[in-house]
């Protein structure tokens, strides 16, 4: 009776999902109804359910999670204060003037705006409405410019800092305890969202290099279907192109990037703190792009902030001591000056994001999009306590661990049924709901808990590519111009496709590639 509704809470949750209503409200009206419902049969113990306030309190309190809306507000920042436009002009007025160019610049700011935004359909949006319109222009064959810009948009998914990769690192690190527990380990490792960050990081970057041979290699082969900018019309004023110009474009975003992951990956700071200083970032550039005042006191701050990263590791700044020695006593005076240059920075950028009209709906857009994976973090807890109280985590161990092939067979099983659940579900869901269920059994086998995570962002992220359900399509075929038939986007997403599963297997076959950089980092 009760593996039975286990399996009837899953398709209830599909129907409900697939009729329009609202995700959160589903999944936990789901569980609720189901809890209900289970009760009446006596199959079901209703004081589960007095579990669900210590797990939304542990979910609100969990300092890790406290990166998505800091985050999401770098992302959202950045795009409103047009650092995508800039950094697609100048890109296109580098690489245009070669074959293949314009779709070579659009998967290389995809990569920056996915290391900056994480967000999958915003990247898809804005990439589709500032360099679609360019590629048709130019006659670039639509297929060809459509797959570019969706496959782009979507490396948000793999490359961090991504959103993904902090909610699945979250739920990676208790299904990595969990897994220890039922083998008797009662002091069992962990693996945290900054190791989860360093194995995708290479993983992310081969995928933008395997989406860059592809460019180059139709640009040979089929050289009319990315042809090059005229050089004419590259020239600003008969000049050639500014580097200078190009600089300015680049060298901030790729900076703040760097300072934001390389703070994690050096042990300077933890993802949620790496997101703060992200945040804050993404407010000074934003006031040194909408504003043509004076950029010194953006300046300042950043060179503010950079020499407290240094202060930091050469001094012990903690000032509840009972004897703080002399030399660490002008190093916290010299913080404290610092600070101040910093915050003012700080309030100058939010005064011209404010004054620029951006602030307001970067702060709604922030507070929307974190409600919303909150609600679903709320709603997926009370799905998966009754799940577990109808022992449907038993019934997913025992049907793994007798499929044929062992481990490899219980991984290929995973991976296809999360990749079609890719077609239906955000990731969001995948994750909080099919990860904590699947990722301990499969651990238990002995798996990498970092090559485990890595495989699932990747496979997701092809889902989410795939037609005809693919979400970066239907994100594309929103903004995309009429004239672009839809057939034309789905047949142009194929070659990207198929490159992602490539890679996908290679990653199967050599796990090295995502646990290599977190075993030199991280030890």
């Amino acid at each position: 009776m009760t593996e039975v509704l286990a399996l009837l809470m899953f398709v209830a949750l599909f129907g409900v999902l697939l009729s329009g209503y609202p995700v959160a409200f589903a999944i936990a009206g789901t569980g609720l109804s189901f809890a209900l419902l289970a009760t009446a049969l006596g199959a079901f113990d209703i004081s589960y359910l007095a579990g669900m306030p210590q797990r939304i309190f542990g979910t609100m309190t969990n300092e890790i999670l406290l990166a998505v809306p800091l985050f999401v507000f770098m992302g959202v920042m950045l795009e409103r204060s047009r650092v995508a436009e800039s950094l697609l002009e100048s890109m296109g007025r580098l690489f245009g003037s070669l074959r293949g160019g314009l779709g070579i610049s659009v998967t290389v700011v995809g990569a920056l705006l996915a290391a900056s935004t994480g967000i999958v359909g915003a990247t898809v949006v804005t990439m589709g409405l500032l360099s679609l319109p360019t590629l048709l222009r130019r006659g670039y064959d639509p297929k060809l410019a459509t797959g570019t810009i969706c496959a782009a948009g979507t490396l948000g998914q793999i490359i961090p800092p991504s959103i993904v990769l902090v909610l699945l690192g979250d739920v990676m690190a208790s299904a990595y305890a969990k897994s220890q527990m039922d083998r008797g380990i009662f002091a069992p490792d962990t693996v945290s969202v900054g190791e989860l960050f360093a194995g995708a990081l290479l993983p992310g970057l081969m995928l933008v290099g395997l989406y860059i041979t592809y460019q180059v290699a139709i640009a040979i082969v089929r050289p009319d279907a990315s042809p090059p900018v005229p050089m004419a019309e590259l020239k600003s004023d008969g000049a050639p192109p500014a580097w200078k110009t190009i600089l300015n474009a680049l060298v901030p975003p790729v900076l703040l990037m760097v300072a934001v992951l390389g703070s994690i990956l050096a042990g300077i700071a933890t993802p949620t703190e790496s997101a703060a200083v992200g945040a804050i970032g993404a407010t000074m550039l934003a006031g040194l792009r909408l504003s043509k005042r004076s950029p010194w006191p953006i300046y300042a701050a950043t060179a503010s902030l950079a020499c407290l990263f240094l202060l930091t590791q050469q001094f012990d700044l903690r000032v509840a001591r009972d004897v703080i020695e002399p030399a660490n006593q002008v190093a916290i005076y010299v913080a404290f000056a610092l600070t101040l240059v910093m915050i003012w920075g700080v309030a100058v950028g939010l005064r011209r994001a404010h004054s620029a009209g951006v602030l307001g709906s970067v702060v709604r857009s922030t507070m929307e999009i974190s409600s919303v994976v909150f609600a679903i973090v709320i709603g997926a807890q009370l799905f998966s306590l009754v799940f577990i109280g109808l022992h449907g985590d038993e019934m997913v161990h025992s049907i793994l661990a007798d499929l044929p092939g062992g481990v490899v067979g219980a991984v290929l099983i995973v991976m296809l049924v999360m990749f079609v659940l890719g077609f239906f579900l955000e990731f969001v869901e995948i994750t909080l709901i099919v990860v904590p269920l699947v990722a301990p059994v499969l651990l238990s086998m002995g798996l990498d808990p970092v090559w485990l995570g890595v495989m699932i962002a990747m496979n997701l992220q092809t889902s989410f590519l795939t037609p005809p359900f693919g979400f970066a399509l239907f994100y594309l075929r929103g903004v995309a111009p009429a004239a672009v038939k839809t057939m034309e986007i789905y047949r142009g997403i194929v070659p990207f496709v198929a490159i992602q599963l490539a890679a996908l297997v290679l990653l199967g076959v050599a796990p090295e590639i995502a646990t290599w950089l977190p075993a030199q980092i991280f030890g």
